[in-house]
């Protein structure tokens, strides 16, 4: 069984057991579950429902394993040739660790 949910703008394939980083959620603490209904396909035996948007009823409930983990830096280098001109910006993203602890039709 599996699901495709949107959390946060983005679209995730969840099953049961999988852990996935997701961008910040600022009220989540270590440990806390948190649930997420805006679910837009499910596949349960080999039958797959399609939402209209969304799926009404269903959701995934996620544990929160890290509230804030810091992803791999982006550097930005700009240069104007025979300018003199050079800038570097370093980047980091914040995540949030989730485990899918179960999903409900």
């Amino acid at each position: 069984m599996y699901v495709i949910a949107e959390i946060q703008g983005q679209q995730f394939k969840l099953e049961e057991g999988q852990k996935l980083f997701v961008h910040h959620l600022k009220e989540s603490e270590t440990g806390a579950e948190i649930s997420f209904d805006r679910i837009l396909l499910m596949e349960k035996d080999g039958a797959v429902s399609v939402g209209t948007p969304v799926i009404e009823g269903a959701k995934v409930v996620c544990e929160v394993l890290d509230p804030k983990v810091k992803g791999e830096k982006v550097l930005v280098f700009k240069k104007k040739r025979r300018k003199g001109y050079r800038k570097l910006n370093g980047h980091r993203q914040q995540f949030t660790q989730l485990l899918v602890k179960s999903i409900v039709a």
